[in-house]
């Protein structure tokens, strides 16, 4: 099972940790792509702050996220499970995960990241600021720049498993499982149930839950039908779309009432 994840904007400080070692990262099939990236945020955000926030779209009380993009190889790192914060990062709870289920994360999750492309939770990574809606003025937009160096490695990544899809549009663009591999994709939405609707703070929250309840169980679905069975014997509630034609993805509608 590969786990998609987005990042969170809040990021916890970078740590005290070796500096960030690009080759080391996973997925190195994207390193020249993330080298690139990593090289123009560093120099825009060195040479104008202005023009930086501009182009990065942080308010003025953000303005010190510019001063920690120029540090970027030289920062302390820690693992980027610890590094993203947030809602569904707090509900996924990582660090409180038994052994087991921490290998099971380190084996399955990938997050996704307008910097980064994509990492494993256990890649040491700085605390930054670039989300993937970005445009940078030299690459342009980051989801087309991530777009074919992410189709020539992650069908590989993917395996023969179920890949449970939980980004957000904006990370989504980055990649699109296709033929075989979206047979076997299940993208989930989280919907308030009295309104159907979206809630930011359900859906999160809830996709934390999600993927912490599989890691714990040691439940690891071999595609989409397989997915929805182990949810529901789990205690979610949960409608499925089977794809129309070959090619196209699962979506799965999660329904809550509360998020605890």
């Amino acid at each position: 099972m590969l786990v998609l994840l987005p990042p969170s904007e809040g990021k916890a400080s970078s740590g005290r940790g070796a500096p960030l070692k690009p080759e080391a990262l996973s997925l190195p099939g994207i390193g020249t792509a993330r080298e690139a990236v990593l090289d123009e945020l560093v120099e825009l955000c060195a040479a104008d702050e202005d023009k930086a926030r501009e182009v990065l779209g942080l308010s003025e009380g953000l303005r010190g996220e510019i001063a920690k993009n120029t540090e970027l190889r030289t920062a302390g790192t820690r693992p980027a499970g610890e590094i993203y914060t947030g809602v569904l990062y707090d509900a996924l709870g990582l660090a409180t995960l038994d052994a087991a289920a921490k290998k099971r994360a380190a084996r399955s999750l990938l997050v996704f990241s307008g910097l980064w492309g994509a990492v494993r939770v256990t890649d040491r990574i700085p605390s930054y600021r670039c989300s993937m809606g970005v445009r940078l003025p030299g690459l342009g937009a980051l989801g087309a720049h991530w777009r074919a160096p992410m189709a020539s490695v992650l069908p590989e990544v993917a395996g023969d498993g179920l890949v449970l899809d939980l980004r957000s549009a904006a990370y989504a663009a980055a990649w699109k499982p296709k033929g075989e591999v979206a047979g076997r994709t299940a993208s989930v939405r989280v919907l308030h149930a009295p309104t159907r609707k979206v809630v930011s703070h359900f859906n999160k929250a809830t996709k934390g839950r999600i993927v912490r309840s599989l890691l714990t169980a040691g439940i690891a679905p071999k595609g989409p039908a397989e997915l929805v069975e182990a949810l529901r014997d789990l205690g979610y509630v949960v409608e499925e779309q089977a794809p129309t034609r070959t090619g196209t993805a699962w979506t799965l509608d999660v329904l809550v009432d509360e998020v605890h």
